[in-house]
């Protein structure tokens, strides 16, 4: 365990105190209420991103374990499941709309392929160097992609989540964003977002830039400042860099496999992989700019051939010596997703030892994971914060 770690018990015994007024008891949780007790979704005090709960837990495009990812539904119960932190994926459509989509791409998302009227909009693009066929939000109005109807992801994996399909529409982000002051109000303190700009290079070149019209939203509504209860993040340093220009909200760099080069980097010619970000002199670069990194799970604890654990790499302690946090992506329940030592039987749908992954995870030093099942690293985090 590395020594940040273990000068945090104040902040585990807080998240044990949050974890068992909300997720346990069956309460409704508010983000960030248990760490700071600050009130005011807008206009009013926050806290820092420093305040939450170590770890933090951060529902990943809401409660997608149990919903349709990017969904009101899907945000409203990690919420009321006790996340500290409800995440958005942010792409524009054609009339330069923020909408909440893991990806552009919204054929396996949404029920489009059923609306004869779009079937002409069906096509195919390259998008970060990977061609792709299918219906994009680019290729709509917001008032067409209004039309659609949310739908599972991977309904073979999650089949109990197709039950809700057709129940909710494409959110907008600033419907989000009232969402979460509304929630906030009600709930006596701020609901912290976690919002990604997704492919921002290819859409700037289709000149559907998305910072700047994220960073208007956030100043319209009091979630520019530094201690607003917001975190911004990309897998392009660049938006990150650009994004610093605009507003104060904190920042994290997305890091996927170490052979990997950020898309932004490909585009400008710089060869660095994040391999090389990774490295106390990429990390320090990164610190330029953002107060934060969310790497894959692997670069902090690699597998071995078999799928299994091995032993941490230095990242997390790097990373520390840096003054970034780290929050990595992503821990879901079923076996198809965990390591192999922590699979529990064949069927790779079906519930492994989230538990000890988890564990695992978060003996390694982690400030926070990236979770589809918050409820499940809720009571993670809260046996962490007892031992």
């Amino acid at each position: 365990m590395t020594e940040r770690a273990q000068t945090a018990p104040g902040r585990r015994t807080l998240l044990g105190a949050a974890v068992l007024g909300t997720a346990a008891l069956g309460l409704p949780g508010t983000a960030n209420a248990a760490a700071s007790g600050e009130s005011g979704a807008r206009g009013g005090r926050h806290g820092s991103y420093r305040d939450l709960p170590v770890p933090t837990v951060i529902g990943h495009r809401g409660a997608s374990g149990y919903r349709p990812e990017h969904t009101l539904g899907s945000y409203q119960l990690a919420l009321d499941m006790g996340a500290h932190i409800v995440e958005q994926d942010l792409v524009p459509t054609k009339d330069g709309h923020l909408v909440c989509r893991h990806e552009n791409d919204i054929t396996g998302t949404t029920d489009v392929a059923d609306h004869p009227e779009f079937a002409s909009r069906r096509t195919t693009k390259k998008v970060d160097g990977v061609s792709l066929t299918g219906w994009f939000t680019e290729d709509f109005t917001l008032a067409e992609l209004k039309t659609l109807r949310a739908e599972e992801r991977i309904p073979g994996t999650r089949q109990e989540n197709t039950l809700y399909d057709g129940r909710w529409q494409i959110p907008t982000f600033e419907e989000v964003l009232r969402w979460a002051d509304e929630e906030g109000r009600k709930r006596g303190g701020s609901v912290w977002l976690y919002v990604e700009t997704k492919h921002p290079s290819y859409f700037r070149g289709l000149g559907l830039g998305l910072e700047e019209p994220l960073a208007r939203l956030l100043r319209r509504h009091g979630r520019h400042r530094a201690n607003s209860p917001l975190i911004l993040q990309s897998f392009e340093p660049s938006s990150m860099q650009r994004l610093s220009k605009l507003v104060s909200t904190p920042r994290v760099v997305l890091l996927s496999g170490p052979k990997e080069r950020p898309w932004d980097f490909v585009e400008a010619g710089d060869p660095r992989t994040v391999a090389d970000l990774v490295k106390p002199a990429g990390l320090k670069w990164i610190a330029s700019f953002a107060q934060g990194i969310g790497p894959t799970l692997d670069l902090v604890i690699p597998k071995d051939a078999a799928g299994r654990l091995t032993t941490p790499t230095t990242l997390v302690a790097d990373a520390h010596a840096r003054d970034l946090v780290l929050h990595p992506y992503t821990l879901r329940n079923e076996n198809a997703f965990l390591p192999a030592d922590f699979r529990r039987g064949t069927d790779p749908n079906a519930y492994g030892d989230a538990f000890g992954a988890l564990r695992a995870y978060f003996d390694a030093g982690i400030d926070g994971i990236f979770s589809d099942n918050p409820d499940t690293a809720l009571l993670a985090a809260a046996d962490f914060a007892k031992a």
